[in-house]
Order: C-alpha cells, then sequence, then structure tokens
C-alpha cells in the first residue's frame, strides 16, 4: 500500500496522538516492534520528525499496512469500541484519496481496495443515530432463517411487546427484550450453520484454543462472528455495540454500579438493532456456506 504525503500525516497524528499519546520511548518502542532496531537517547528528533521519517522509509512495503493495523489495534479499544470506529472513519477521509478503506470486522482489521475515491460526509454521532433509526423495517419477518416455527412466534410476539413497552415509557424493558432476543435469534442461526460459526476468526476460544459451546457464547461474540461471516452489514454490526453494552443491565447491582439511566433513544436504537439484524440476516444468509 502506497500513501499519499497527506495521508501519511494523518497516519502519523493518529499515531503520535489520537489513538493514545506516545511518548519517545514508546515510539521507539513501536517501531522496533515493525523492525526497526533504534534507541531513545540524546539526539532524538521531535516525535513527529521521528514519526514521519519511519513512515515514510516504509510507505510502500508491507510494513505500512501492519503500521497501520497497530495503530488501530482493537484490542487497545476493549470498552471504547465506538471511539476506535470514529478514528477509523476519520482516517478513511484520506486513505479514500489513495483508494484504500479500513473496515473493523469484530476484533480484525480489514483493508479494502476502492475502485474510485469514495467520499463521505462527516456526521456527528447524533446524525448517524437519526440516520440509522430512520430506516423502514415495517415488513420485518424472522422467516427464513432456519428457526423452528414456535421459536419465530415467541419472538415476533417479543417484537410486538417491546413495540408496546417502547410507547408506554419503558425503555429498560426494551433494551433487555432486544438484547435477549437477538442473542436467541443468532444463536438459532449459528446452530443451523455450525461449521462457518466455529472456525470464525471472531469465536471465542478456551485457554486452550478450542472454541467454546454456542451455550458459553457471549451476545458479542455472536455479533462479532455474525459480521465476519457477512451475515451482519456494517451499520447493524456497528451500533449494535448499544445493545451489548447494556445487555448486562439485566442484573439490577450492574445497572446500579453503572450509574446507568435507560433512555428512550438508547430503547429506541436497541429495537432498531434487533430489526436491522433480522432484516441482515434474511438478506444474506444464504451467501454464507
Amino acid at each position: 500500500m502506497i500513501l499519499s504525503e497527506r495521508t501519511l500525516q494523518c497516519l502519523r497524528e493518529m499515531l503520535n496522538e489520537r489513538t493514545e499519546y506516545r511518548s519517545g520511548p514508546r515510539l521507539i518502542e513501536f517501531f522496533n516492534g515493525l523492525g526497526f532496531h533504534e534507541s531513545y537517547g540524546p539526539g532524538f528528533p521531535s516525535r513527529w520528525k521521528f514519526t514521519d521519517d519511519r513512515l515514510a522509509s516504509i510507505n510502500g512495503s508491507p510494513k505500512i499496512d501492519e503500521c497501520i493495523r497497530r495503530t488501530f489495534a482493537v484490542i487497545n479499544f476493549v470498552g471504547r469500541l465506538p471511539e476506535l470506529d470514529t478514528l477509523i472513519s476519520d482516517f478513511n477521509q484520506y486513505l479514500a484519496f489513495d483508494k484504500w478503506q479500513i473496515e473493523r470486522v469484530g476484533a480484525e482489521l480489514r483493508f479494502k481496495r476502492l475502485d474510485k475515491v469514495e467520499l463521505y460526509e462527516p456526521s456527528t454521532p447524533n446524525d448517524r443515530e437519526e440516520e440509522f433509526l430512520r430506516r423502514d423495517f415495517s415488513d420485518l419477518r424472522f422467516d427464513g432463517l432456519g428457526l423452528e416455527p414456535t421459536v419465530l412466534f415467541v419472538i415476533e410476539q417479543r417484537v410486538r411487546e417491546m413495540e408496546k413497552c417502547l410507547s408506554a415509557g419503558s425503555p429498560l424493558s426494551v433494551i433487555l427484550l432486544a438484547g435477549s432476543t437477538l442473542e436467541g435469534v443468532l444463536l438459532g442461526v449459528a446452530t443451523r450453520l455450525p461449521k462457518q460459526f466455529n472456525t470464525a476468526t471472531a469465536s471465542p476460544k478456551d485457554k486452550q484454543g478450542n472454541v467454546r459451546g454456542f451455550q458459553e457464547w457471549s451476545l458479542n461474540s455472536f455479533l462479532d462472528v455474525a459480521r465476519e461471516l457477512g451475515l451482519l452489514e456494517h451499520a447493524t454490526h456497528k451500533f449494535s455495540h448499544v445493545l451489548r453494552d447494556f445487555r448486562n443491565y439485566i442484573h439490577p447491582f450492574e445497572q446500579l454500579a453503572s450509574g446507568f439511566a435507560p433512555r428512550d433513544q438508547t430503547a429506541k436504537i436497541c429495537l432498531q438493532v434487533l430489526k436491522s439484524a433480522g432484516h441482515d440476516l434474511r438478506q444474506n444468509i444464504s451467501k454464507v456456506k
């Protein structure tokens, strides 16, 4: 991958400041992890010059790809994935001019080659939420996913109940029902496609490296694997963090410890994630072999 000068400057800002503040010694450590043999001491230049020089020297080689992956390493953003997604989106604004794009799929970062420069108008988090909420799923159905008829009946009944709870001003009920229902839907899909789910990179594993049984998977694991397999679209997966982050508040002490106060807006997003996931699954399940 060959990056333009402006994209390299943006990468330097991400590396030095925005993904985390890296001091001189931390920059030495970072670049030595890419194969450099540097040491920190008297005569060390400014951090921006040091970074610019190293980025220029690896530009166009596989090391620039690895540098980007390390800069946006998902493991450094555990509990802060929305922040990481925003940083990736900001970097993609520049990377698009080099006809590349980064996409996060669960814990994996993927590079996508673009046929042309694709620009996106920056938007605020509230703008993105409203855009997601405007998607129409009035014709939503969960058939075609291989679920048992009795399970389908319960799911559709739950969706109707969530809509009533939302109208009645009971956001916590919506949030908890949406999380458990989506988990049940994804478990049903995983049971139909065990090989695909178990061999996915994002599948949860025990200390011995063995994939855990589906009954031990969290909602987060189901979502990440479904996204990796192409069952869920980017927007659905992106907003699913709202639903999965609040899933644990089914326990009163978790809610008390966090100080979480459920809002109608949060409930609307959670219900919309469930509906969007149902739509994506019906559209994509036939593509997964």
